[in-house]
């Protein structure tokens, strides 16, 4: 995978100021002033097209994970989300890179590993063998991480939302939008493990009765 910076420096997050013998990001570019932005190809497009929606739903992803983190007292599950969030970082590469303007040299750099799917899907089925059976709707909940776990999730289901239509329009591989589906599954399955290694109790959807219902039973 190419470096992070040219990846910021193509969505016009960082530009390189040369001052006598030094260069140093800086933060600012002033490019995108106008309402555009730049993909890993050189393409300038409106801040609202859709590689952008799609680029943005997985940046907020990565960034709930990060809090979710902060709560987690299991070191292997923390260690497992940085993982996710480097991952994440390398599906921005694919989604900034549409294979309508990319070169083969773009699409080699920003090729995405199946095995990355595969992690998930191992790490869900060590979680499981450990929680007890689900038998009922669960509502977010569970204490600090399972919480911030469960936004994190539905952020990532909001995120995969976004990608489906680029890999619809054959921009963007279907790799990257397996792992987002996986990685929900995943988020939900490390909020459930949360809540049980924190000792919180998780709260079942029952029907709330209606007033209706209390007086019917008079």
């Amino acid at each position: 995978m190419y470096h992070a910076t040219k990846l910021f420096k193509v969505a016009g997050l960082i530009s390189v100021r040369s001052t006598s013998s030094k260069s140093f990001p800086n933060i600012y570019t002033k490019t995108g002033d106008k309402g555009t932005s730049s993909t890993y190809t050189g393409e300038r497009r409106s801040k609202d097209d859709i590689i952008f929606e799609a680029l943005g739903s997985t940046d907020e992803l990565t960034s709930a994970i990060g809090v979710a983190a902060e709560f987690c007292k299991d070191q292997v599950l923390v260690n497992q989300l940085e993982q996710v969030q480097c991952v994440l970082q390398d599906i921005g590469s694919c989604v900034a890179t549409p294979h309508s303007s990319a070169r083969e040299a773009h699409l080699k750099n920003t090729e995405f590993k199946p095995t990355f799917t595969t992690d998930l899907e191992k790490w869900i089925d060590n979680y499981t063998e450990e929680l007890p059976p689900l038998k009922n709707f669960i509502l977010p909940s569970g204490g600090h991480c399972s919480s911030h776990l469960h936004v994190a999730r539905s952020i990532c289901r909001r995120a995969e939302r976004r990608v489906v239509p680029l890999v619809k329009a054959n921009e963007v591989s279907q790799e990257p939008l397996k792992y987002l589906n996986r990685l929900s599954d995943f988020l939900f399955t490390a909020a459930r493990y949360a809540a049980m290694k924190d000792g919180k109790e998780e709260k079942i959807y029952s029907r709330p009765k209606s007033p209706d219902d209390s007086d019917s039973s008079k």
